[in-house]
């Protein structure tokens, strides 16, 4: 596939995705690389282009240079992210309500804390990034580890031979200290999401280093 024809394929992709406005969103790609530039009306608008783009065939990386741009109805103050952050979290079952700090500045949310698992950090995430008026968000929340190690890395190559969207052989796993590497190939960047998503799933993780390469 050339550069060509996967721009058109990303730019198709984005203009069918009915929670994305992309009139105002560009398109290049570079050896398989695509950068999308141009405003969207959120945060979440800005996430789902990623999200949607990463999902198109022949995508090996997404650079996202977006910029936000709120519409006047959707601006709102500091306190008011804050207020609805804070509010969120509380009513949200999966994050715990005394692990995470909100702190908000231009719209702009930073979380901090520290939790047991990261299912619980990429909730917290998720639960405030599409509150009206934000503009980004900055994850700081670390990860407990509360396992062995040495338990780390065969947990992560089971769940591996487990997926049916994962070619265990083409990856290798390193768990050290709570952080874990990821290292081979796969054909497409679902793939790639879904063997770090399950390297984040396994009890003790604290950091994943994706060093997968996309081949498609």
């Amino acid at each position: 596939m050339t550069d060509k024809e996967l721009k058109q394929d990303v730019q198709n992709a984005l203009d069918w995705e009915p929670g994305l406005d992309a009139k105002n969103v560009g398109v290049s790609v570079e050896a398989g690389v695509v950068t999308m530039h141009g405003n969207v009306r959120s945060y979440a608008e800005k996430m789902t282009a990623e999200r949607t783009a990463l999902r198109v065939y022949g995508v090996k990386a997404v650079a996202n240079d977006l910029a936000v741009h709120l519409p006047h109805e959707f601006v709102r103050t500091d306190t008011d992210i804050a207020q609805a952050a804070i509010s969120a979290l509380d009513w949200n079952t999966i994050v715990p309500t005394d692990g995470v700090s909100v702190a908000v500045r231009d719209g702009w949310i930073t979380l901090t804390g520290t939790l047991d698992w990261y299912y619980q950090k990429h909730a917290a995430a998720r639960t405030v990034r599409d509150l009206m008026g934000v503009k980004g968000v900055t994850d700081n929340i670390l990860v407990r580890p509360h396992v062995k190690i040495a338990d780390v890395r065969d947990t992560i190559e089971k769940a591996f031979k487990r997926s049916a969207e994962v070619d265990a052989r083409r990856i290798s796993v390193v768990a050290e200290d709570g952080k874990v590497i990821l290292a081979g190939y796969v054909r497409s960047w679902a793939e790639r999401d879904e063997a770090e998503r399950a390297a984040w799933a396994a009890p003790g993780v604290k950091q994943v280093e994706d060093r997968i390469s996309v081949v498609p």
